[in-house]
């Protein structure tokens, strides 16, 4: 069982991080992530610990409340839209500080009894930083002493104890403005990814019994007939009985260019019809819907967290009690072995480190980046299943392709029929057509097609798959089999036509070779330029794999300018091949999987990134795929590492600029060179710009 709790007003990453570690260790919890961007917590119980669901329920609101009391939890329905979190610094919060700010300028500008200067000064700190010292008391009691309301606390009243009053009141003052700020971008941060994910419909258009009512697309049945009118979005996954038009699919696929969609052609909920009324009968529920299983892939992908996350994570529980320490000795240390040294002096710089040490900067940005990331990527058609496959992107050196539906269009299309003496071209043909009647490969279907008559499938008595080597049926007391040049070899039959350059099917009669079919397969028009670009962008080995011979995949590799080819492969074998090339890189470096998500889930979910080619409404991609690329172009690859290597430059910005500054105020504070400003400025001021650098990876152009 699996339930997602929404964390109303949560704005702190780091005490994200502990509920989700607390949460980890309950009995009954499988898994536990919450994904900070969101706001969402997943939950996965086990079957022995759904019957204590509300027990289970109580011990985690009980844990969120001891980390963040302000916290709402509130249990997200399966298939509902999330409740929006509001602005955690509402207008009491900001009327109380500028109260606050009033009593400070007073203070500042009086110039009389010591005493009442001193009153004015306190005032103005507790109405503005009275929060922030609740917090940091609560914590302490629950022993949760090193985090952001602990350090802030005592630096600013130790700025009172030195008799820096205004310091003391500024630095707070500057701290919640920055608090505000940083909360204000975090929250726009959400509904930036939020809107890159709107593409729930409202309602469905339901026709019963001639008469049409809105109502809730999860209340609509299989069979159902829907109307869909032009400018409203598709509620559901259907085929099209009555009406023909143009819809846009750029929130499914991140392409802009309508498509025309007639009747008995398939309709993919999420996409927006543009021109004509068209009556729709419902294949699928809403919650097996295209659109709601988008959603949900993009939302539980922040459960998968990148490597970096997880370090960034393990380094802020090391890095604050070092810097604290660090603080102490540096208060203590100086003044016993320094001559001239005053503790005062000393003290105030140990103040400076304590105010510098939260990484807040980091622990918020960083998920901020990896989710936005995931979400520009979902708006280009590409969905990513993890922040973990996002960042491993960056490092591909192989790309293994897949050769039929990846690379070429596999819309296969009879080229030539070559009768052996005794057999005409139409009788070669009919029994082809009779032998592939019952399956559903494209080769088969181009030969039914180039037949042009209908079969009479009554007729075939039996029906039997050869892996690997094609079909035997026995039909008017004939057994024919139709196959590839594997099964030539079995049978001891030879043929002029093996080495074709082409797919060949060769047909055997009783026994008599009746001749052969060659079939010609498209390369997709983006596929070679998808080649050069990969090369341009550093990918050292480009490698296809193909079940066809090995002639036809000569042609198109030399067509397509890739490094090697494998050709005439079973499953077993790609997944052979497979290990080989894995085994040839080095260990830091990845191994791209690219097929069609169906016939090659064992391989896909062998290599490091398996990418599913073509995955628009396709239930086996998804599932098999690490990243699923909505349309049938090889280009979107390049797309996904392109967005893959800008998200992950984004964190190494945002790394490098936060200890950056961190370390230079620690270093100038030890020095007796920075004030309490700067401190402050090295924590929130750092955390805003970092957070405002993340939400640049959600408008990632490529």
């Amino acid at each position: 069982m699996e339930i997602k709790l929404f964390l109303k007003g949560l704005g702190c990453a780091n005490c994200a991080k502990k509920v989700e570690e607390q949460t980890q260790k309950l009995e009954g919890i499988e898994m536990a992530a919450v994904n900070f961007a969101t706001g969402i917590m997943s939950i996965e119980l086990s079957q022995q610990a759904n019957r204590n669901f509300r027990n289970i329920l109580k011990e985690i609101e009980k844990i969120i409340k001891t980390i963040e009391p302000q916290v709402e939890v509130i249990v997200v329905q399966e298939n509902t839209e999330e409740p929006e979190d509001e602005e955690i610094f509402a207008k009491k919060h900001i009327f109380k500080l500028g109260i606050g700010i009033i009593f400070f300028v007073a203070a500042i500008f009086y110039k009389g009894n010591l005493s009442l200067e001193l009153a004015l000064f306190l005032i103005s700190y507790f109405l503005i930083g009275g929060e922030v010292l609740a917090r940091a008391i609560n914590n302490i009691r629950r022993g949760q002493i090193f985090d952001e309301n602990f350090l802030m606390s005592i630096a600013t009243i130790g700025a009172f104890i030195v008799g820096e009053y205004p310091e003391g009141v500024a630095v707070m003052l500057f701290y919640q403005i920055g608090e505000t700020f940083q909360d204000m971008a975090v929250n726009k941060s959400r509904r930036s990814i939020k809107a890159l994910l709107d593409i729930k419909p409202d309602y469905a258009n339901l026709l019963e019994n001639g008469i049409e009512r809105k109502v809730d697309p999860e209340n609509v049945s299989i069979g159902d007939i829907i109307i869909i009118k032009p400018g409203e979005r598709v509620p559901l996954d259907g085929i099209i009985v009555e009406g023909t038009t143009m819809v846009d699919t750029a929130a499914l696929t991140g392409e802009s260019v309508p498509r025309k969609i007639e009747v008995g052609e398939e309709l993919l909920s999420g996409s927006i019809n543009l021109t004509g009324l068209v009556k729709v009968e419902v294949t699928k529920r809403f919650g097996e819907s295209t659109v709601n299983r988008i959603i949900q892939l993009v939302q539980n992908a922040g459960s998968r967290k990148a490597p970096t996350e997880n370090f960034i994570t393990k380094f802020a529980r090391i890095y604050t009690p070092v810097v604290v320490f660090l603080a102490v000795a540096l208060a203590v240390i100086p003044p016993l072995i320094l001559e001239g040294a005053f503790f005062s002096q000393w003290f105030y710089r140990a103040l400076i480190f304590l105010v510098i040490s939260c990484p807040c900067a980091l622990v918020i940005s960083i998920p901020l980046s990896f989710f936005g990331g995931i979400g520009g990527a979902s708006r280009n058609g590409i969905l990513v299943k993890g922040g973990n496959f996002l960042e491993a992107l960056k490092d591909v050196s192989t790309v293994v392709f897949d050769k039929t539906g990846t690379l070429t269009k596999g819309v296969f299309k009879v080229t030539e029929v070559k009768p052996s003496p005794g057999f005409s071209q139409e009788k070669l043909l009919e029994y082809a057509a009779l032998a592939e009647a019952y399956s559903n490969h494209p080769i088969a279907k181009s030969i039914s097609q180039a037949y042009g008559k209908e079969i009479d499938k009554a007729l075939i008595k039996t029906y039997e798959e050869m892996a690997g080597l094609g079909v035997k049926v026995i039909c008017q007391g004939h057994e024919i089999l139709a196959g590839n040049n594997k099964l030539l070899k079995i049978r001891g039959l030879a043929s002029q036509y093996e080495q074709e350059a082409e797919t060949v099917v060769h047909i055997i009669v009783d026994g008599v070779y009746a001749g052969s079919i060659l079939i010609s397969d498209e390369i997709k028009k983006d596929a070679v330029d998808t080649i050069k670009k990969l090369r341009e962008m550093g990918i050292e080995k480009i490698v296809m794999l193909t079940g066809d011979n090995g002639q036809v995949a000569k042609k198109v590799a030399g067509v397509l300018g890739v490094d090697r080819f494998f050709a005439e492969l079973l499953p077993e074998n790609k997944i052979e091949k497979l290990e080989a090339l894995i085994k040839e890189k080095n260990r830091d470096e990845k191994l791209v999987f690219v097929g069609d998500g169906i016939n090659d889930a064992p391989v896909l979910a062998r290599a490091d990134i398996g990418i599913a080619m073509g995955g628009l409404g396709s239930d086996a991609a998804i599932e098999a795929a690490d990243v699923v690329l909505m349309t049938d172009e090889p280009g979107k690859l390049v797309t996904a590492i392109k967005i893959a290597k800008r998200t992950n430059a984004i964190v190494r910005q945002n790394i490098i600029f936060s200890l950056g500054v961190k370390f230079l105020v620690l270093i100038l504070g030890a020095l007796g060179l920075a004030s309490m400003w700067a401190a402050v400025f090295a924590d929130v001021g750092v955390a805003l710009l970092a957070v405002l650098n993340a939400m640049r990876v959600m408008q990632a152009k490529v």
